[in-house]
């Protein structure tokens, strides 16, 4: 493989402590050296990041891409290359797949699919009960040994407790990580908006934050008992970010992630029966919103996500309940991190560690970091470059996004993939 050399930039790399301008070196796919020309490196190939940004390639921890079952909506090649030009190398794909991520041989297809679209990390979360019912436990073994990173039920209720701590135990005998959306399905009653001002003005169906603090607050209880490493995926309310804070302070082994979206829109930007803002969870109050602020620049919160569901125009056509919930939303991740960035909301590095480092940490994977012998998975990004959300520039096949015609600051110029670039501005402007 190619020797490569990635000259004037500025690294960040959280997980080693590195913020400085430099270089750095890239031999046979793996990252050789950071700032130091490892002696006798002769570059293949040069990238000049002169006034850019350095980084570990993005680690995604939940993403649909539509595929198998679904490819009227996207496809792994649609979305992977949306995923390249998003300086994301890493894509953990949610259980509800068409089939369910239940059986050995659907998580060996999804490989398969991968190395054909050629983009080798898409790691699926295996589904934590038979075709995500709640009732019966996958082979959550056989899953882990087909390349199954975590176990998950997706956005499905587990029919009740019991089920739900013996699929904990199982998960925990195997050290599988459990990622749990924590929903109560009952409360939520089919919900399309939060249970707030919006949802009583105009009659739509509501969901309380209630219902995602109970079912958070009966999965401590249960990660207590049965010793089982639990995330939570997707949080939106502040009481769910209290109730994380006391968990991790009595030692729970717990962490959690927030879509980016929620970070930055809340139950008032959302514009009346514009199914664009019909998301799972659903944006919250200001008040939500600033307590995940607080929470992801504390670290209470660990890890940003895309939450990236992208869907064809007859999914988010109709009246907003009977629509389909989900963003389009990989490509809009970085701008949306520097946008917190420039708002003093968290620093640049935590911005790149949430993105990186820790969702590497939680899935125990040696990557998220520059470190010599790891593989080169890098995203080179220029913070103020503009760019607008429009036709031109993007590449995933679902459009559903409420940022369309957004003007942001913050592009990928390359992005390596285990040393392979996979994505460079050039190639497609």
């Amino acid at each position: 493989m190619a020797h490569i050399h990635i000259n004037d930039c500025r690294i960040i790399d959280p997980a080693n402590k590195i913020d400085h301008i430099g270089s750095v070196y890239v031999i046979d796919g793996k990252i050789s050296s950071v700032t130091h020309e490892p002696a006798g490196f002769r570059a293949d190939k040069v990238i000049d990041a002169r006034n850019q940004i350095v980084c570990p390639g993005f680690i995604d921890l939940s993403t649909r891409l539509r595929e198998p079952g679904q490819s009227r909506k996207a496809t792994f090649a649609s979305e992977t290359a949306a995923a390249a030009a998003a300086g994301i190398t890493t894509l953990c794909l949610q259980p509800d797949t068409i089939p369910v991520i239940d059986a050995r041989a659907v998580a060996e297809l999804i490989k398969d699919q991968a190395e054909k679209c050629g983009y080798q990390q898409i790691l699926p979360i295996a589904a934590l009960t038979q075709k995500l019912e709640g009732t019966e436990l996958s082979a959550m073994q056989a899953l882990k040994q087909a390349g199954c990173v975590a176990v998950s039920n997706a956005n499905q209720p587990v029919k009740n407790l019991l089920i739900l701590r013996r699929a904990m135990e199982y998960a925990a005998s195997h050290e599988l990580l459990f990622i749990y959306r924590p929903n109560d399905v009952w409360l939520a009653n089919n919900g399309c908006v939060h249970e707030g001002v919006l949802s009583t003005r105009y009659g739509l169906p509501s969901i309380p934050d209630a219902a995602e603090t109970i079912a958070l607050a009966q999965c401590l209880e249960l990660a207590e008992l049965t010793g089982c490493r639990v995330h939570f995926g997707q949080l939106s309310s502040r009481r769910s970010v209290i109730k994380l804070y006391q968990a991790k302070k009595y030692g729970l082994a717990v962490s959690a992630d927030v879509a980016i979206h929620q970070l930055h829109l809340t139950e008032d930007d959302i514009i009346p029966f514009d199914s664009a803002y019909h998301v799972q969870p659903p944006f919250r109050s200001k008040q939500d919103q600033e307590s995940l602020r607080v929470g992801l620049s504390s670290g209470t919160i660990d890890c940003i996500c895309s939450d990236h569901q992208p869907h064809d125009l007859v999914a988010k056509l109709g009246a907003f309940p009977e629509t389909e919930p989900g963003i389009s939303s990989l490509e809009t991740v970085l701008p949306l991190m520097l946008k917190l960035v420039n708002q003093q909301a968290i620093t640049l590095e935590q911005g790149i560690a949430a993105l990186t480092q820790k969702p590497a940490q939680i899935l125990q994977l040696d990557s998220g970091a520059l470190t010599p012998g790891f593989a080169a998975d890098i995203c080179i990004f220029d913070p103020v470059q503009d760019w607008q959300v429009n036709s031109e520039n993007w590449r995933s096949q679902g459009v559903n996004t409420p940022f369309w015609g957004q003007v942001f600051k913050g592009r990928v110029s390359h992005t390596l993939q285990a040393g392979k670039v996979i994505y460079s501005q050039v190639a497609f402007a």
